[in-house]
């Protein structure tokens, strides 16, 4: 038995109470699934600013209404401090996902999310910090690792940010560091990995790829790919990312907290290996996608590279990806399908 399976046992056996930031979010949405099918307590946060009650909705219906009834939801912003202190309040585990993402989008308006993403983070370290949670888990990201090229990206060699965005990330890796310096207060950071699986949203100018691709595959129209379809990245399917958040968030390996970790697979996968694999996975539910895809320039603040060494990870919190890209698709066209017809 990993350590996971026996971690998703004594869960069970001993239910905990979890606040999830962003819980009407894609990350989100899918951390409040697990929990609740474990008995678990779950408050959630969330401003609805890129969450959707769509999602919050859908668990409600894969749950049954004991579990549903442990589920105590508080909109509000992590930007606000007092929202930040009530939804903390007795609170085990912290798991903060709230954040605006997406590299065009702080290009596009870069005080709203350094606002989001380094005030708001900020607001969640002093709350969680004045409630004595047990363990605060945060969503960091691949972003930081900017320019430097090597592969596979190693947790403590990083270069110079090539986005807001990026920026934001890297800072909220050092408040946390500073606060264990200066508090002991302790935190993980997970580095995400382009994450991918349901409830993913696909619509927007700000959507990932794969839903976006997915979508538009659905719906027949053309699929665009910037640049020469070379660019890679390191796909991690969203049960895989679950995982490493319940192991981070239960660790009480003092050696494994203020750390932060890689989340992915340790796999390379470039732009027209994705497209034929979404192809692939479509056709088994009864889908035929004939176009090519339609080159267009490189977008900008993005690297071109992108794949993680998951070597700390596994080491430290015994973290298991059950899924590569492949599964992880097949496994969630079926829920883009649905959303779309």
């Amino acid at each position: 038995m990993t350590r996971y399976e026996q971690l998703l046992d004594s869960l069970q056996v001993s239910p905990k109470t979890w606040l999830i930031t962003g819980v009407a979010g894609f990350i989100g949405s899918n951390l409040l699934e697990v929990l609740l099918c474990l008995n678990q307590r779950v408050v959630g946060l969330d401003n609805f600013a890129t969450g959707h009650q769509r999602n919050l909705d859908e668990v409600k219906s894969t749950v049954s209404t004991d579990q549903w009834a442990n589920f105590s939801f508080i909109q509000g912003d992590v930007k606000v401090l007092e929202d930040c202190h009530k939804a903390c309040d007795s609170v085990d585990y912290v798991l903060h996902q709230a954040a605006l993402g997406s590299v065009p989008r702080s290009l596009n308006d870069p005080i709203t999310t350094n606002s989001t993403n380094i005030d708001g983070f900020l607001n969640m370290l002093v709350a969680a910090r004045d409630a004595k949670v047990k363990s605060f888990t945060y969503a960091a990201s691949s972003s930081t690792y900017g320019d430097h090229p090597g592969l596979p990206k190693v947790e403590d060699i990083i270069g110079k940010p090539l986005s807001p965005y990026a920026v934001t990330k890297y800072v909220n890796e050092l408040y946390a560091d500073v606060f264990a310096k200066c508090y002991g207060f302790d935190t993980i950071g997970l580095r995400y990995f382009n994450v991918f699986g349901k409830r993913q949203d696909p619509e927007g100018a700000y959507a990932a790829v794969i839903p976006k691709w997915a979508a538009s595959m659905i719906k027949n129209d053309d699929v665009f790919i910037n640049g020469d379809g070379q660019t890679s990245r390191d796909f991690c399917f969203i049960e895989n990312t679950i995982q490493a958040n319940l192991l981070a968030a239960t660790t009480t390996d003092s050696a494994s907290r203020n750390q932060v970790y890689n989340v992915a697979v340790s796999g390379r996968t470039d732009l027209n290996m994705l497209f034929r694999s979404l192809r692939e996975a479509l056709a088994k539910n009864g889908i035929n996608y004939d176009k090519t895809p339609v080159y267009r320039d490189f977008r900008a603040g993005d690297v071109r590279h992108s794949q993680a060494d998951i070597s700390k990870i596994k080491k430290h919190l015994q973290y298991e990806p059950r899924f590569d890209i492949i599964e992880g698709v097949e496994k969630a066209m079926p829920w883009y399908v649905r959303f779309f017809n």
